[in-house]
């Protein structure tokens, strides 16, 4: 079997009609023989075979990792040596960057800008810890008497990493990057989805000089493959992108080894517009806000407050940009919403909004599939804002993960921070307003764990991104990431002349 390292001197491209395992650094076949089809959304049409991990390999994976970090040199590198590794992995990837954008797409349904700014950002994430790690170190503290207190920053072990359909590759990048960078391995789970460029990227690290075992992935079902990983009891740590039913499950899994955590869950994320607001900017941010990625991401924002005495014009601007939106070839550059995942999800979006119907509520655009010439096998769904609605409503109160939004008056601040946090979820949110008090205090109120303020962007590197209540716990993308694979040693010294005595006997 040829190393992923021969296979790289070969030029292998990116896309292919069949992908592998990788588990201790080769390209290797599933136990069983069985495979796992990957389809294009936006054409109904297949796309290619990806070998399906069994609990067999997964074991196998996990016991990589395990060699790999108890006896292995990449912990043991220097800072300096695998921030320079960090860094190759974010160059090799740069230097493939309009494959890694055309596969994301042909994979998820994604429009091309959306693909674009994704796949850069999973490089600079690279680029970011390959800095953050060499920063991150430990402390010397203060103690009375002749006594000295500092500490160390180590490697948590081995880290299974179970990844969303949505974001594949940055949500991969997002956790393979600290991870590694502290000097863990790790085990990933691609979503059975979207798992092509998750492998790619395996294949990447290790091309960069990663060692065998310390990255491994294998695409595989969540019920066998993710549970097995979550159970696992050579696996130290788990981190979790997806639903906030499944991270729940996963949390009490996980509990029996006492694994550290780290969810990133669902999301009802509220969109508030003052009166005072900029109309146009607040109209075409939340636009964005809620239609990128096709409305199927967790900080989506989809619930939107507007102020009563700017509602009409608000609306009715907000509902023409809407439909002006263009559906249609991932790859053209005027397309702005791309394809649903797959016919189940398109079920959900619509069951979501008959039920809307159903109690009440009120279409003003979309609201029903959308038929796009060339993709008619394709997933689509119409950009769908729906008005009239209350907080009891199902579309109101439960995630949609699609491009649909409600749209709902408030009378004053007061009632808008009550609306918004009248959630079980605190992931994202966003102000609008040109009152820099206002938003502050807002802000501070919102039980959310990231707040944009004049501002449709959620996540950058450096930034953190997590969030409250059950959209999770733990921040991804950020410094204080990597002391989420870590583990804090405390040492105190003793440098006096006299022995210590305690018991004076």
């Amino acid at each position: 079997m040829a190393t992923v390292q021969e296979a790289a001197k070969e030029a292998v491209p990116m896309k292919r009609d069949y992908y592998h395992l990788i588990i201790n650094g080769e390209k290797v076949e599933s136990t069983g023989g069985e495979t796992i089809k990957t389809y294009n959304p936006a054409t109904g049409e297949l796309l290619a075979e990806v070998a399906k991990a069994s609990k067999e390999d997964a074991e196998k994976a996990v016991l990589a990792a395990r060699d790999a970090f108890d006896n292995g040199k990449w912990k043991k590198f220097p800072v300096n040596k695998r921030s320079r590794i960090m860094n190759k992995i974010a160059a090799i990837m740069r230097s493939r960057f309009n494959e890694l954008v055309e596969l994301e797409m042909l994979d998820t349904g994604k429009t091309l800008s959306t693909a674009q700014g994704q796949v850069m950002q999973a490089i600079e994430d690279f680029e970011f810890y390959a800095g953050a790690i060499v920063g991150h170190r430990g402390t010397v503290n203060p103690m009375a008497g002749q006594f000295h207190n500092y500490t160390e920053k180590e490697p948590v072990g081995v880290c299974a990493q179970i990844i969303p359909w949505n974001y594949p590759l940055m949500m991969a990048a997002w956790k393979v990057a600290p991870a590694i960078a502290v000097g863990c391995s790790i085990v990933v789970k691609p979503a059975s989805l979207t798992p092509l460029t998750a492998i790619i990227l395996g294949e990447i690290c290790i091309e960069a000089g990663v060692p065998a075992g310390v990255v491994n992935i294998v695409p595989g079902s969540g019920k066998d493959v993710g549970n097995y990983l979550v159970e696992h009891d050579k696996v130290d740590k788990v981190a979790f992108t997806g639903s906030t039913p499944i991270g729940k499950d996963i949390m009490a899994k996980a509990s029996n080894t006492l694994k550290r955590v780290t969810l990133e869950l669902g999301g009802k994320s509220p969109n508030i517009v003052f009166d005072d607001a900029d109309i146009d900017a607040a109209v075409v941010g939340s636009i964005y806000g809620i239609y990128y990625n096709t409305g199927q991401s967790c900080e989506a924002r989809s619930r939107l407050y507007v102020h009563e005495d700017i509602y009409d014009e608000f609306v009715e601007k907000f509902v023409a940009k809407t439909k002006s939106l263009t559906l249609g070839n991932p790859f053209d550059k005027g397309t702005h919403v791309g394809a649903i995942i797959d016919q189940n999800q398109w079920d959900v979006i619509d069951g979501y909004v008959q039920s809307a119907k159903e109690e009440g509520a009120e279409i003003l655009a979309g609201g029903k599939g959308a038929q796009v010439e060339g993709f008619e096998n394709g997933f689509w769904y119409e950009p769908t804002v729906i008005a009239n609605v209350n907080h009891e409503m199902k579309v109101v109160k439960e995630e949609i993960f699609g491009p649909v939004v409600v749209i709902m008056k408030f009378k004053d601040e007061k009632e808008a921070v009550k609306l918004s946090n009248d959630t079980v979820y605190g992931l994202g949110s966003a102000v609008w307003t040109k009152d820099g008090a206002k938003a502050t205090r807002v802000a501070n109120k919102i039980e959310a764990g990231i707040v944009m303020v004049n501002c449709p962007f959620s996540a950058f590197p450096g930034t953190p991104f997590g969030g409250y209540k059950q959209s999770g716990f733990g921040r991804e993308l950020c410094i204080e990431t990597l002391d989420l694979y870590t583990e804090t040693k405390s040492i105190i010294s003793y440098f006096g002349n006299k022995p210590l005595n305690p018991f004076g006997i």
